[in-house]
């Protein structure tokens, strides 16, 4: 049995296989609610035989949006349509999640589709016009975006009151996993970096003060999500910039969100910052999901261009991480994980799906996919080591 296919339980939710599907924002949205797009985006992943599909980055209230197209929990309207997916998703054998975020200073965008900058006015001409975004501080992630308003007490009070009550809502719809978004320069991040962090408050300064809000939050989903479900929190290990959020800094975060009863950490990197001045190749987040597993203990899902069964193999079966999420791949192949699974010689010998040409695609490249991958590897070990 490959690694990759052997059973998980986390809490008292069991997945059937190591691989994920992370959250992928598709913009389909309307006044964020889903639609038909995502009945049958999200059912196709579940089918193609993923352990866990998450939901996109779906919005506490409307002001937490990315873009207009952005999926919505802060009406109980809304829970209706993603009662119907998680319901889908769990018929097939996929256990269903979802992650509740906060776009914060990389609000009020355009759907990429548009343009993928700040709305202007074609877009309003559209019926999308643009609200005031916040931050940790009133400091752009970067040139060409956004200045935003720093988040004042009444407004931090909101933001914990509209995450609770989207977890409650993301319960009511019988999803069995809700990720925090604590990554990509969005709202807590924005915390959780010196670079956009310039408050004086208990919310800026030292690393501890930092830290505060992502966990007050996390503290709160943790007592309103049942004690046999799973609490997930999505970081980003390192800024962009080598000059912002540091791995020494992640796996402090992560011994704080274990003392919370945080039970995976999904390890990605990047969003504060245009450049990005860290090794990137295939793999080159692993590094960072395995410094954090080995120095907390948490379990943790490595994502970011894992691209074929045997690699996705590699990082399970060699304790890199416990979970592998497969974004763009899933998006180009949603029958990733079953191709995966014949791939690696883990079908049922009765399984009636079958698919040779990827599995030959996959033995064609892999000398190499492999060479490529351990040359990022290689130049991750300083993150690692």
């Amino acid at each position: 049995m490959a690694k990759l296919f052997e059973p998980v339980t986390l809490r008292d939710v069991n997945l059937r296989n190591r691989l994920a599907v992370p959250p992928m924002c598709q913009y389909q949205a309307e006044d964020g609610f889903v639609t038909t797009y995502h009945t049958v985006h999200y059912g196709k992943l579940a089918l193609g035989g993923f352990g866990l599909v998450i939901v996109e980055a779906t919005a506490v209230s409307p002001e937490a949006r990315i873009t207009h197209g952005d999926v919505g929990l802060w009406r109980d309207e809304q829970v209706e349509g993603l009662a119907g997916i998680a319901a889908f998703m769990k018929a097939q054998g996929a256990v269903p999640g979802i992650q509740l975020a906060h776009a914060g200073p990389k609000a009020s965008m355009q759907r990429p589709y548009h343009g993928d900058g700040p709305l202007n006015e074609a877009d309003i001409a559209r019926g999308d016009r643009p609200w005031a975004i916040v931050s940790a501080s009133a400091r752009a992630v970067d040139q060409g975006w956004l200045v935003p308003e720093a988040l004042d007490a009444a407004g931090v009070d909101k933001v914990k009151a509209d995450f609770a009550a989207a977890a409650r809502r993301a319960l009511k719809a019988g999803f069995e996993v809700v990720e925090l978004h604590c990554a990509h320069g969005y709202l807590l991040n924005s915390f959780l970096s010196p670079l956009t962090n310039h408050r004086t408050d208990a919310y800026g300064g030292s690393r501890e003060n930092r830290f505060r809000l992502p966990l007050e939050i996390a503290r709160e989903l943790r007592a309103i999500w049942p004690v046999d479900k799973p609490l997930f929190v999505r970081v980003s290990a390192v800024d962009g910039l080598k000059t912002g959020v540091t791995i020494e800094d992640t796996v402090a975060f992560a011994e704080a969100l274990k003392a919370v009863g945080v039970d995976v950490v999904d390890v990605s990197s990047g969003g504060v910052g245009v450049t990005y001045e860290h090794p990137s190749g295939y793999g080159h987040q692993v590094p960072y999901a395995e410094r954090v597993r080995r120095d907390t203990g948490l379990k943790t899902m490595a994502v970011g261009l894992i691209v074929d069964p045997f690699q996705a193999e590699q990082v399970v079966a060699e304790g890199h991480a416990d979970l592998v999420a497969i974004g763009r791949e899933a998006l180009r192949n949603p029958n990733f994980a079953l191709d995966a699974e014949q791939a690696l010689g883990a079908a049922p010998q009765d399984a009636p799906y079958e698919s040779w040409v990827p599995q030959l695609g996959w033995w064609l490249n892999g000398r190499e996919r492999k060479l490529r991958r351990l040359g990022a590897w290689s130049n991750g070990e300083d993150v690692a080591a």
